[in-house]
């Protein structure tokens, strides 16, 4: 589950990490009394304007604009708030703007000694062991720096099972180019961010830039967090934090039926039970020519109800043109999934594309006359060659 900046500012800060004063805001007058807040609290009269979505690169994209006045900061909040913010990370889809961070500036007037850094920790699955990527050029072109110059990338291994040790905290502080009170600044900044990574049950902490002040203090300026769904339910107080309408509409709709549902680019659905036989039939999709819609899996308890419901979260999407309905009978019996698909099919008004349905397993025999009496528009199939097949035919 990712989160906004100003959350993961707030994990952050329970673990000893500075981030600097912000204040999050929703709309322009809130973003004018914000930054009179932050001139009373830190005395700055520099502000940052941050849209808040679940995306890096906001500032390229005009995400991220400086303020220099209260008129100023109202200004930037207007063009901010609302707009669609489009990012190589959001995607030409974008993200429409519902919420602005107002921030203290961290850089000093006049500053010509501040650095910036960039530093993630994340699960480096070929290894089985926690990462920390880290870079002396941070900022907005660390895409570019990965690309062109990648011996500029640095990856301590942490092993899990002993956690991060003093000497590579101290490693990665020296690689860095860091002496004096700024290396031990930065030894204790790096201890704690991993300690916030692994009790957060995080599966990615990245912050860039990590800023180094003229007076050797250490702040993480901005901070993108991504929580590992399967632990939420260890930290009730971080699940409170996700925000639907960061996400996809249809994928929300679809776990709260208990759905899992992924949306892709294609034209063909496909509805499945089990995530082996989903990747199966999006094989198949691909070989026949089309391109998968969408990854749903129904589960183990593929009933009527969820049948049905899965059927109009596929049909939402406009660009699909047909379905592949692909069940193996075993823990449910195929006869009671294609009674579903019947049902289902009757109380959907106006399916107008194909449906191919392959089931196999327990009672597929009857479950394929059920489907063949019915006299609907649905295609039935036996072997997978087949379905593709019938999925070839309806899309030429």
């Amino acid at each position: 589950m990712n989160i906004h900046e100003y959350q993961g500012k707030q994990i952050l800060k329970s673990f000893g990490i500075a981030t600097g004063e912000a204040i999050l805001a929703e709309t322009p007058e809130q973003a004018v009394e914000a930054a009179k807040t932050l001139q009373q609290k830190t005395g700055t009269s520099i502000w940052v304007v941050k849209a808040q979505v679940h995306a890096g690169g906001r500032g390229k994209a005009g995400g991220v604009k400086l303020a220099k006045s209260l008129d100023e900061v109202k200004e930037k909040a207007t063009a901010i708030l609302g707009m669609k913010l489009v990012s190589r990370q959001t995607g030409p889809q974008g993200k429409i703007v519902h919420k602005i961070l107002i921030a203290e500036d961290l850089y000093y007037p006049g500053e010509s000694k501040t650095q910036e850094f960039y530093m993630s920790v994340l699960l480096d699955r070929k290894k089985g062991h926690n990462t920390i990527v880290y870079s002396q050029e941070g900022g907005m072109d660390i895409e570019e720096v990965a690309d062109k110059t990648p011996e500029k990338i640095f990856k301590e291994d942490v092993d899990p099972k002993v956690g991060i040790q003093g000497f590579q905290c101290r490693k990665i502080a020296f690689n860095l180019g860091l002496d004096g009170q700024a290396f031990k600044e930065m030894t204790k900044f790096i201890a704690n961010l991993y300690k916030a990574y692994e009790q957060t049950d995080s599966s990615l902490f990245e912050i860039n830039p990590v800023l180094k002040t003229s007076d050797n203090k250490i702040i993480a300026v901005d901070a993108k967090v991504s929580l590992d769904n399967n632990a939420l339910f260890r930290h009730p107080d971080y699940a409170a934090m996700r925000d639907e309408l960061e996400e996809d509409a249809m994928e929300v709709e679809a776990g709260k039926s208990g759905l899992n549902y992924v949306k892709l680019d294609g034209n063909v659905g496909c509805m499945v039970n089990g995530a082996g036989l989903a990747m199966a039939t999006m094989d198949i999709i691909k070989l026949s020519g089309g391109e998968p819609a969408n990854f749903l899996d129904v589960g183990g308890t593929a009933n009527a109800e969820r049948v049905e419901k899965a059927f109009r979260i596929i049909l939402k999407d406009v660009h699909v043109k047909a379905i592949l309905v692909n069940i193996f009978g075993g823990i449910v019996r195929c006869d009671r999934v294609a009674q579903g698909i019947v049902d289902a099919y009757k109380n959907i008004d106006n399916i107008s594309i194909p449906i191919i349905v392959r089931l196999q397993g327990t009672n597929a025999v009857e479950a394929k006359k059920l489907i063949a009496d019915s006299g609907l528009k649905v295609f039935s199939a036996v072997e997978l060659k087949e379905a593709a097949d019938l999925v070839k035919k309806v899309l030429s």
